[in-house]
Formats: structure tokens, C-alpha cells, sequence
């Protein structure tokens, strides 16, 4: 049995040592206890840094290390969807050159998928030890409002650390949509998925690629992407709007011919102009977000280009 590692890196040239250190004695452990060999996919994401040269030197030192190279920076969702194209194993695991996803998980993921019969195990952090307060509150408040708009499962705290068998992975494969949210698509899939839970670990050596604007950006293409709340929501304003705009209609007509007409009010009327205006700017916005993915997608482009690799599919 084969076991695909599908790393994802951007400027990783830190972290990668103390990764393949720890994975390859996590490696010698599963080899022996499971009699299941290793293949690693190393997905170097347009790195500015040293990291394409560390995974050229690390393919030339062990024979089961490949990497593929893109041609610029796509993003983590299109590194995560080479990897699972490229993968060849009968087992796939998802995992962070950064030691957050701690490697000593892997035995019991593979536990449960021998013996319990899932279709993947997945992990999530029960708590955000070293992460900024303001970070921690805004991702859980995503995952309550995702989950309550979206037919899309996702557990508050997952990881993408995950182990998959080939027919959940070749289902992922299988959603080639350009605007990817893989947290989204994991829970969407459905299959059976076993959660193992521990504590934060904090980065083994470099600086997060994730910052607050990143990652509210991302959130923002996980609700489009999986719930279109959002287009009803500006419907149902709209509706309100027009209830009370008919109202406030009745209401003057009424004043009019009982009391004449005062000239008296502008400022109440340009707030009503700026606060229906402002709504009818933000319904756009919101159906702007649809059509954009939309326009994206019927381009057909592809989700990376690769630039170099010692893969052979």
C-alpha cells in the first residue's frame, strides 16, 4: 500500500528542514507497524525564497521525495489540488510544511481508517493557543454564521490536515471548479470522516502567510462559494424596503390632504436617500461577488501551471 504526502509551500525554506526530520521518522514508525511505503508531493507555490532549492536537494537525497513547482503564486487551494491530482497513493494525507499539523497524529489517522472503516480522518484544534485575540473571535464567528447559511459542514477549529482514501480524494479531484474552498468541498463530498481533536501548536520556524485580510478575503469566497444567503438577504431587504417605501407613500398622501404641505424634512429625506442608496450599492456588491466567480469559472483556465517538477505521473 502506498501512502501520498501532499505538502504545500510557499516560502517554506525555514520549516522544511525540521519537517522532513520529523516526517521521516514518522515515516520508519508507519513502515513498520502498517507495511505502508511513502511517496512525498512537495507543492512549491511561486516561493520567492530558497524553498524550490530545498525540494531539489531533497528529491536528490531520497527517491521518494517529488516536488512540483508552479509558475507564480496561486494560492494554498490550487497547491492542495495539484497535490491530490498528482497523488498516486492509495492513501492521501494533506499537511503543513510548519509542524502545526503535527506528524505524530498520522499512526492513529491510519488507525481509524484500517480499523474503524472511515473514509478520511480529519483534525481540528480545540484551542488557538498563541493566535491574536481578534484572529481567534472573527474565525469563530465564520464558522457559526458558514454553517448556519451553507448545507456545507465545517467543524470550528479544522485543520486541513487530513488523511483520505482514494475514493474520497478522487471525488475532490472530481469538483474541478476554479474558485476552490477546500474546507467547503471536504464537507460537501460527504463520506464518512473521523475528527481527531488537539492542542495548537505553534509554528516551528518562519512567519504565517495568513493575514487578517487574507484570510477575511478567503472566508468571504467560502460563503460565496457554498451558500447563496447572502443574494436572498439583499432580496429580502429589497422587499422590506419597497413595504415601507409604499407605506411612507400612504403616509404623506394622507398628511397632504389632511395638514397641506409644509416645506419641512429635508434632512430626514437625505438620510433615506443615503441609507437606500447605501443598501442598493451593497446588494450590488453582494451580486457582483456571484457574477465575478461566475465569470471566472466560464473562462476555463486552468488552477496552476507548473513550471518545474521530478514528478512523473
Amino acid at each position: 500500500m502506498l501512502l501520498s504526502v501532499v505538502v504545500p509551500c510557499y516560502n517554506e525554506e525555514e520549516s522544511l528542514p525540521y519537517f522532513i526530520e520529523e516526517i521521516k521518522k514518522i515515516e520508519d514508525v508507519i513502515k513498520e507497524k502498517f507495511n505502508i511505503n511513502f511517496e512525498y508531493l512537495l507543492i512549491d507555490d511561486g516561493s520567492v525564497d530558497k524553498t524550490l532549492d530545498i525540494l531539489e536537494d531533497l528529491s536528490h537525497h531520497f527517491e521518494n521525495i517529488n516536488y512540483i513547482s508552479f509558475s507564480r503564486n496561486f494560492g494554498k487551494e490550487a497547491a492542495i489540488y495539484a497535490g491530490f491530482e498528482n497523488s498516486k497513493g492509495d492513501l492521501v494525507v494533506m499537511m503543513d510544511a510548519d509542524l502545526q499539523d503535527p506528524p505524530a497524529l498520522l499512526p492513529e489517522m491510519i488507525k481509524q481508517i484500517f480499523n474503524e472503516g472511515y473514509d478520511s480522518v480529519a483534525t481540528r484544534r480545540v484551542t488557538r493557543k498563541g493566535e491574536p485575540v481578534i484572529r481567534s473571535f472573527f474565525a469563530r464567528i465564520f464558522y457559526k454564521l458558514i454553517n448556519k447559511i451553507s448545507d456545507s459542514e465545517i467543524v470550528d477549529g479544522a485543520r486541513d490536515y487530513r488523511l483520505m482514501t482514494r475514493q474520497f480524494v478522487d471525488a475532490i479531484i472530481d469538483m474541478k471548479e476554479y474558485n476552490r474552498f477546500s474546507k467547503g468541498i471536504f464537507g460537501w463530498i460527504g463520506f464518512k470522516t473521523k475528527w481527531l481533536e488537539f492542542e495548537n501548536v505553534e509554528r516551528i520556524a518562519g512567519e504565517t502567510k495568513w493575514s487578517f485580510g487574507k484570510l477575511f478575503k478567503y472566508s468571504l469566497e467560502g460563503i460565496v462559494a457554498f451558500s447563496t444567503m447572502p443574494l436572498q438577504i439583499a432580496s429580502l431587504i429589497g422587499i422590506i424596503l419597497f413595504v415601507v417605501s409604499i407605506i411612507m407613500i400612504l403616509f404623506i398622501v394622507v398628511r397632504t390632504l389632511t395638514f397641506g404641505d409644509p416645506v419641512s424634512g429635508w434632512p430626514s429625506l437625505v438620510c433615506i436617500i443615503t441609507f437606500i442608496g447605501g443598501v442598493q450599492l451593497l446588494s450590488i456588491g453582494v451580486l457582483g461577488q456571484y457574477l465575478s466567480k461566475t465569470y471566472l469559472e466560464t473562462k476555463k483556465r486552468p488552477v496552476y501551471i507548473v513550471k518545474d517538477t521530478n514528478h512523473k505521473k
